[in-house]
């Protein structure tokens, strides 16, 4: 009797669970009205495609190293291990726009349509 509690919970939490999953709706959907007086509307919307580094990871730790490497030629002692994180954080942020503005010239835009639930 003690094992069939904790079972018949779990399968309450994912029966309850599946009933929960978000709604998602395609261009078939397009114009389907609901009775609380929302309806599916879909869009045309550019989106870029291009990047496998979309987290701009390389441009980030290329520019906090170069950073960081030039931050360390500044000052003596404690100045010069303060120059050199702020030279890390200061070069990873500079890289990390750097890569960014490339990947934005350089990108596949590409048309999607995309559909959302209207409410009025």
């Amino acid at each position: 009797m003690k094992m069939s509690i904790p079972l018949l919970c779990a399968g309450a939490l994912l029966a309850a669970s599946s009933a929960v999953s978000a709604q998602s709706y395609g261009p078939r959907d397009e114009g389907r009205r609901f009775d609380d007086g929302s309806r599916v509307v879909c869009r045309n919307v550019e989106v870029q495609r291009n990047s496998k580094d979309s987290n701009r990871i390389a441009g980030t730790a290329t520019g906090a190293v170069v950073g960081g490497l030039l931050g360390n030629q500044v000052g003596g002692g404690n100045g010069k291990k303060l120059a050199t994180v702020a030279g890390a954080v200061a070069g990873g942020a500079a890289g990390r726009n750097i890569q960014g503005r490339h990947q934005q010239k350089t990108g596949d835009r590409v048309v999607e349509r995309r559909c959302e639930r209207e409410y009025r």
